[in-house]
């Protein structure tokens, strides 16, 4: 089949780490055309064609930039994607990786100009957004993807499996923790991560949620979530410190603590994890996945550009690296690789079949479970949308109802 023309909305940290590699590399193989990437400023298309890493893996491959990243004036241009994605022929693949509030405008956008989408999670903040984005893609019969590439980690699918055939039992009590490095705190982040419009569990913690539904095919249905609000260095405030509370529908807890607290001298990029206790009634089960630290440990002997201090680091091989191979440059490999891969394989998929299949096709990747869409992985906008009710409320426990239509709601 013809490649697809991409373009990925959005040139911030992701987009340097996993997605923009993804994509040389899909178009490598053949799947993928031309590529472009919208920023909102000059600087942030401009960092990313001056990115060492990426030169040296894809001496082969480049993207069309906008804007211009010779623009030294470096004004935003908040909606220079619009006339963009106006500009592309239907029926091709826009990549979302904007902050989080902003994902609806850009979807949506995407979908009236006829175009798959992938985006970067949490999908939308809101369980309504996440149904009217699901009906405009269907009435178009267009994929909409979300990457939660975490179910794309060996030892998740192997949990899920392993989990589904009963040999863990039944989820009982869970305890999950995602931090981010302190230097988050004078990114980019500090200009939008205010505490009206998201907070660590939302960004963070959706991962974990995603996982534990992922793994054992529960839903949840109650949230609370105590966030605790700290000062970015130019002083905007956000909620950078947050205490989850997840029940499922089996009346199993989980408990999710997020933040940006990992010390710059720590030799992992994050502090990651996943304990479950399960139980038969008669013998105890219990998965834990120790995600921070995957068994590696090197001890340099001066910087390296990609990581920086320290130089005693404990790096993971199993998210994105890139690797000797035969070719030019380097060969991404792990599961934020394979997440997009499959992605994109999805939206393929959607092309190779007629017009009147289209809706069968895409009935049968929701059916499937393996890559997140707006229809399987619901519960996710439900729980965020829970999650700021209770932020507002101190903590209180907000409901989740997913019949007769999905909604959440507080009660005394």
């Amino acid at each position: 089949m013809k490649p697809l023309q991409v373009t990925v909305v959005g040139a911030g940290m992701i987009v340097h780490d996993q997605l923009l590699p993804s994509l040389y590399q899909l178009r490598r193989l053949g799947w993928i055309g031309d590529i472009t990437v919208c920023g909102r400023t000059s600087k942030g298309v401009r960092q990313l064609k001056e990115s060492a890493i990426l030169r040296q893996a894809f001496p082969d491959q480049d993207f069309r930039a906008v804007p211009d990243p010779r623009e030294l004036a470096d004004q935003p241009q908040p909606a220079r994607y619009r006339e963009v994605l106006e500009a592309m022929p239907p029926r091709n693949l826009v990549v979302v990786a904007v902050p989080d509030p902003l994902h609806r405008e850009v979807v949506e956008w995407a979908l009236t100009q006829n175009q798959h989408v992938i985006c970067v999670k949490p999908f939308v903040l809101r369980v309504e957004d996440s149904l009217e984005l699901e009906r405009e893609a269907r009435s178009r019969g267009l994929f909409i993807g979300i990457d939660y590439h975490k179910r794309f980690d060996t030892r998740n699918l192997m949990a899920r499996r392993r989990y589904r055939d009963g040999l863990f039992g039944e989820f009982r009590l869970g305890q999950a923790w995602l931090f981010e490095r302190w230097a988050y705190r004078r990114s980019n982040f500090q200009t939008w991560f205010t505490k009206d419009a998201t907070d660590a569990f939302t960004y963070v913690g959706c991962h974990y949620v995603d996982l534990v539904a992922f793994i054992t095919g529960l839903r949840p249905v109650a949230v609370s979530v105590y966030a605790l609000a700290d000062r970015f260095p130019n002083g905007v405030e956000g909620y950078l410190w947050t205490d989850a509370r997840v029940i499922w529908e089996n009346g199993a807890c989980l408990n999710v603590q997020n933040g940006f607290a990992v010390p710059d001298v720590a030799p992992g990029a994050n502090a990651q994890g996943l304990v479950l206790y399960c139980s038969t009634g008669q013998r105890a089960g219990r998965l834990e996945h120790q995600d921070q630290f995957r068994g590696v440990a090197h001890a340099y002997v001066e910087p390296v550009p990609e990581y920086g201090e320290p130089l005693y680091r404990q790096p993971n091989p199993d998210f994105f690296e890139y690797l000797p191979y035969e070719g030019p440059g380097l060969q991404p490999s792990g599961y934020g690789y394979r997440s997009i891969e499959a992605l994109v394989q999805a939206v393929r998929l959607v092309e190779s079949v007629s017009e009147g299949d289209r809706l069968q096709q895409l009935q049968k990747i929701d059916r499937d479970g393996l890559l997140a869409t707006p229809a399987n992985s619901r519960y996710n906008e439900l729980v965020t949308e829970a999650a700021r009710h209770s932020i507002k409320r101190g903590g209180e426990l907000v409901w989740i109802e997913y019949e007769p239509e999905p909604r959440v709601l507080a009660r005394s």
